[in-house]
């Protein structure tokens, strides 16, 4: 790489800001996800969500699945993740989740895609220089079946006038 390639390296601004945004604007995150039976057994564990339905194949049976589905919180958490290099990678304060649902289980060897639409852009009413983002986001498996849907909300800065 040579000592001078800091000097040669190119800034690459990441994320959007306030001004990039538009009621009704969609976006199809790329890549998706593969979720995994390791996925599911590590998040579980790390997070100390012992409930059997999630790492007990004959306990999950007994309950209407045909193996142990996916934690949701990790079906929650994965959907989140594919969608912050569109939505948030800039940065900014996350002021929350509202309207969560859960509307079908996810199992080990489903792939997640996400699609969000923005709901709603304001300028902050206490914070100059930035605004207010929310966007309704949807995570769907490999059969275009909608596993999941949220509200996400975000401070985001302006452009003109800079930032947090």
């Amino acid at each position: 790489m040579g000592p001078n390639f800091i000097e040669r390296a190119i800034d690459w601004p990441k994320g959007l800001l306030l001004d990039d945004y538009q009621v009704g604007q969609v976006f199809e995150h790329h890549w998706g996800r593969t979720v995994n039976d390791g996925d599911n057994s590590l998040f579980s564990t790390l997070t100390l969500h012992f409930n059997p339905l999630y790492f007990n194949a004959e306990f999950a049976r007994a309950h209407g699945h045909a193996t142990t589905p996916v934690n949701p919180l990790l079906v929650f958490n994965v959907v989140v993740g594919l969608s912050v290099e569109d939505l948030s990678e800039a940065g900014g304060p996350f002021l929350g989740i509202d309207k969560l649902s859960y509307l079908m289980p996810v199992y080990p060897g489903d792939t997640l895609t996400v699609r969000s639409t923005t709901l709603a852009v304001r300028a902050s009413e206490t914070r100059a220089g930035t605004g207010v983002v929310t966007w309704r986001t949807e995570g769907f498996n490999q059969r275009g079946e909608k596993v999941i849907e949220f509200e996400r909300t975000n401070l985001i800065r302006r452009r003109a006038i800079g930032g947090l």
